[in-house]
């Protein structure tokens, strides 16, 4: 019964409340019944192989940071945590590597600290949270000419190399040296600031990141993806649990959760 309980609850989405009509049981022991389900772990054999790392967020107070295994499809390790710091990255590797596991190569979102943990193995700037910086900097629609020709140009990531972005990017530079060199001073502070701070700081993330952007590229025979999308599956649906059932206790929500990941 507290399988066929939890199966109804994890994946058929059923509430606590319809599991207490259906089984004919109080809703505090149908609790107590998923408290005693063992915390899942997936089941795969170590091996060397590419991961994809990243984390998701609930409402920004609970996160699950999780690495995947995109050839095989399988998320192989995660980890809660309320913030995104390389200490969970490092701590994760290290598990992984004491199960026997070779990372051959790793697709991130790009975070400084992050990157450290990954030193000695290529990696993989996303290309989609690339274009999420750039965006977030310079928006969808931007109103200046050169904040335009940027965006474009950044939204040809994916089907370019990296010769020919770097080459473009360089000629998006040059154009507009001077325009991002413009300030404004602050007659009250007598002190000055770059006009176009938003734009400096795309065009920075881009080229900061360029050495990351196409490792892909660099390792045909590894096979490894430009974006961390092979997470977001997972990403969805524990979001979506943790909407159907809300106010979850800590311990639970991460049985839910491993529930999921592991499959």
């Amino acid at each position: 019964m507290r399988k066929i309980l939890w199966k109804r609850y994890v994946w058929q989405r059923q509430t606590i409340k319809q599991l207490s009509e259906y089984s004919d049981k109080c809703e505090r022991w149908i609790r107590d019944q998923f408290d005693l389900i063992p915390m899942a772990h997936p089941n795969v054999k170590p091996q060397p192989l590419v991961i994809v790392a990243d984390m998701t967020f609930n409402k920004r107070v609970f996160g699950v940071c999780v690495f995947r295994s995109p050839h095989l499809k399988k998320n192989l390790i995660w980890q809660p945590a309320i913030r995104e710091t390389a200490d969970i990255y490092h701590n994760l590797r290290l598990k992984l590597e004491q199960r026997g596991f070779e990372l051959q190569a790793v697709v991130i979102d790009g975070k400084p600290g992050i990157i450290n943990v990954f030193w000695d193995i290529p990696i993989q700037m996303c290309q989609f949270h690339q274009v999420a910086i750039v965006t977030r900097y310079l928006t969808n629609r931007p109103k200046l000419q050169a904040s335009r020709e940027l965006r474009k140009l950044t939204l040809t990531l994916a089907n370019s190399d990296e010769e020919s972005f770097t080459r473009r990017l360089e000629g998006w530079h040059k154009r507009w040296e001077l325009f991002l060199k413009e300030k404004t001073i602050n007659f009250e502070t007598k002190k000055w600031f770059y006009t176009h701070k938003k734009v400096r700081s795309a065009y920075r993330s881009l080229k900061n990141n360029l050495g990351m952007l196409f490792t892909y590229q660099k390792y045909p025979e590894l096979k490894i993806p430009n974006t961390s999308n092979t997470l977001e599956g997972s990403f969805s649906h524990v979001k979506s649990m943790l909407r159907i059932h809300r106010g979850l206790k800590a311990k639970r929500k991460y049985r839910l959760i491993s529930e999921i990941l592991s499959k």
